[in-house]
This record gives C-alpha cells, structure tokens and sequence, in this order.
C-alpha cells in the first residue's frame, strides 16, 4: 500500500471513530452532571390540600424541660407563582388558646433551596427565613435566630412525605448544632 493510500484510510478511520460515537450520544438523551443541584421546586407538592394536624410543643425549650402540650387544628396549603412558592395556612387550638399562622415557602431558582417564611396572626411579622432542601426524601431547612437574648441554631426536617402523613420536626441547638433538642413535632393527616 502506498504512502498516501495509507495515511487516506488512517484519516478516514480516525474520523469515523471520531464521529460515530458523537451521532451515538447524540441518540442518548445527555447523562445529568453529577455536579448540577436538582431541581426541588415541586419538593412541597405534597402538602397541597387540606390536613388535620396534631401538634407536641416543648414547653420551656433549652431548660432540660420534658413537659409538652398539645395543639390540633387544620392546615390548608396552596400554590402560587406555577408551584415555585406555596402558602400554609393554620389554625390551631390548645391550651393556650386559638392560633392562627401561614407558612410561606418560596423556591430560589438559582440556589435550589427553599426559604420556610413562619407568621402568626398575633406577632403579625415573618420570623427569620430557614432556609435548606431535600435529599433522598428527607428536608432539612436552617437559620440562626435570637432566643432569649442569644443566637441560637434552628432546624425544620420534613419526612414521610409520600404518605398520607408528613411529618414535621422543629429543633434548636444553643451549642451551634453539636446537640438539638426537639420541641415541635408535628403529624398532618390528608383530609382532601
């Protein structure tokens, strides 16, 4: 084989192997980056409807206290902005009385992560934004806030999300989250 006959056929095979396999890709819809954070704006859909829900509330959080009392009410939770945020509205009863409270969560296309907005009828401002997202089913959301004149950890976890039942924790950590101690636990049981 000649020179040139040879080096035509060696260019020709490096082209195929160099194409064939892009047409092949091409085919295959594109593998997602490892790297790139998935898309959770519909992480929430499951609390769209209406809920009963049972409350545990720590009485004295961060004073070693162990006695709770109970709230029960109803929660009813919609979207707005084509799912990207969501409003929780609450009324709750116990014994300390009628409690009316929303929650507004709003999700940061760019970040990936939701902002939980907490508000009740009475304080009538937004507490300080807990912000996280979801992973293998389970959301975490933090934020720091002022507790009895100190900074002090926050946490929300949501689990159980695809029963019939999601589950609602609230901890704070005065030790910047070495400990939490849990003092809002929280069953919503679908009504419709």
């Amino acid at each position: 084989m000649s020179k040139p006959a040879h080096t035509l056929r060696f260019a020709t095979l490096l082209l195929l192997a160099c194409v064939l396999p892009n047409q092949t890709r091409a085919e295959s819809p594109p593998a997602p980056n490892a790297g790139e954070p998935r898309d959770g704006q519909h992480d929430f859909d499951f609390m769209f409807g209406t809920f009963n829900i049972k409350v545990r509330r720590l009485k004295n959080p961060l004073h070693g206290s162990n006695e709770w009392y109970e709230m029960s009410g109803t929660t009813v939770c919609r979207p707005f902005w084509n799912g990207k945020a969501n409003i929780e509205e609450g009324e709750l009863d116990g014994p300390n009385g009628h409690v009316e409270a929303a929650m507004v969560r709003l999700y940061n296309t760019t970040s990936h992560q939701w902002s939980l907005n907490w508000v009740t009828q009475r304080s009538a401002r937004f507490d300080v934004p807990t912000i996280g997202e979801f992973k293998d089913g389970r959301g975490e959301f933090y934020d720091m806030e002022p507790y009895e004149g100190r900074q002090i950890m926050v946490r929300y976890v949501w689990s159980d999300t695809t029963t019939s039942r999601p589950h609602f924790q609230q901890s704070y950590s005065a030790d910047g989250g070495k400990t939490w101690e849990l003092n809002w636990d929280a069953y919503s049981t679908r009504v419709q």
